[in-house]
């Protein structure tokens, strides 16, 4: 369904507050340049150096060196003894010939490469001409499996705890190749993602364990069918969209579309009032008990309908109907799926600018990238420093840094 033009113009509207850049604290900035005045603008009076001035304004400007890496030279000397003429090496650490780049360099490249959405080759590109440094093709996937490998048991606790989160969002969209089908599961704090040839029960299971924990709020599509109803919360951004459907219809289709359609008005009314805190969940309780009859009463006068399509789908929502009011009765879960949607959507324009994953190897970075970089996200963390720190942590034989503090 198309929207209709709102007539308004692109960009901030009239009234919209403002978002200006701070300034970083002066101890922060890597070079002060005063501009004083040379003489008196009156009199002609010479300033010297030692006189005072009041400062009136500042501002900072940020610059890219023309090379902003630093290519460091690690020079292994052997040394013979005067005394008893042995020859003693000392060896370069190992943690840094495993790589030609190092551990942010590294963080950089994994970076790029999941959030350019292009080509390895792109990355190239990127990191040669804006930062100067010079990578091969071979250094690129290289670097990606290392962060594959430095990732692997950050995911694995991430996955274990969005298994026994208490209330998340599940979606699922398509991917290529190797991975047909990208599953995201998403509390407020954590998204963890999981690239799968197929779009069913062991699937879903692989995300969500094999005995569902919890609550998940969905859209309705059938493997979600196997998770107990009285763990399942329903997408009413769908519901509204199928509804809207049907008012576009004529006859008894048109007035069942109508009918819902103030109905999802109603939740979505009493949802901001909760979200707003005008209301508390026993007054939502309250206000959805009154709205849920309403609604009752209308799936089954649809599911009666002389319209197939109106009937079948009230029909499906009367077997469905505990699952409309979760939101209610359940803390975190909302009466939308839009959280799992807008995980998904930086995956959903990577798919569609890039080749997909050739190989299961390929598979695990997404996952695994796509898990850190939504999840230090929602937690306003740095991406870089944590991968970063993977990196090393890997290369030095330590624990990786948790994902979930």
């Amino acid at each position: 369904m198309s929207r209709k033009p709102t007539g308004r113009k692109p960009g901030g509207q009239p009234g919209h507050e403002g978002h200006h850049r701070e300034l970083l604290p002066v101890e922060q900035v890597d070079e002060v340049v005063k501009h004083r005045p040379a003489r008196c603008s009156r009199c002609g009076t010479k300033f010297t150096d030692a006189m005072t001035g009041e400062l009136i304004d500042r501002h900072q400007v940020t610059e890219l060196p023309r090379r902003a890496v630093r290519v460091t030279e690690h020079q292994s000397y052997a040394c013979t003894c005067r005394h008893c003429g042995q020859i003693t090496r000392e060896l370069i650490p190992q943690e840094l010939t495993c790589s030609v780049l190092g551990e942010r360099l590294t963080a950089a490249v994994a970076f790029v490469s999941s959030r350019v959405h292009g080509s390895r080759r792109a990355v190239e590109e990127l990191l040669e001409e804006v930062l100067g440094a010079e990578v091969s093709l071979g250094t690129v996937t290289a670097r990606e499996k290392e962060m594959t490998v430095a990732l692997s048991e950050p995911y694995r606790k991430a996955k274990e705890a969005i298994q026994k989160a208490p209330a998340k969002n599940v979606d699922e969209t398509g991917w290529k190749q190797a991975g047909r089908f990208l599953w995201v599961a998403a509390t407020q704090a954590l998204a963890v993602f999981h690239l799968d040839p197929c779009r069913n029960r062991d699937a879903m299971q692989e995300l969500l364990g094999e005995q569902v924990k919890g609550t998940i709020c969905t859209d309705r599509y059938g493997v979600y069918e196997k998770v107990a109803l009285d763990q399942r919360g329903l997408c009413w951004s769908h519901l509204k969209r199928d509804f809207q459907e049907l008012a576009e219809q004529t006859g008894a289709g048109k007035k069942i579309g109508d009918a819902g359609l103030l109905i999802c008005r109603q939740v979505f009314d009493l949802w901001h009032q909760f979200r707003d805190k005008r209301i508390n969940r026993s007054m939502l309780q309250q206000q959805v008990h009154r709205v849920g009859r309403r609604m009752n009463q209308l799936l089954r006068r649809g599911s009666r309908c002389r319209f197939k399509r109106a009937a079948t789908f009230c029909a499906e929502l009367l077997r469905l109907e505990p699952a409309l009011w979760t939101f209610a009765r359940v803390p975190g879960i909302e009466p939308t799926n839009n959280h799992a949607e807008r995980m998904l959507r930086p995956a959903v324009m990577w798919r569609k600018q890039s080749l997909g994953s050739h190989s299961i190897g390929g598979c695990r970075f997404v996952e695994r990238m796509m898990t850190v970089l939504q999840t230090l996200r929602l937690r306003g963390q740095s991406v870089m420093d944590y991968l970063e720190q993977a990196v090393r942590a890997l290369r030095q034989g330590l624990s990786p840094p948790s994902l979930l503090s």
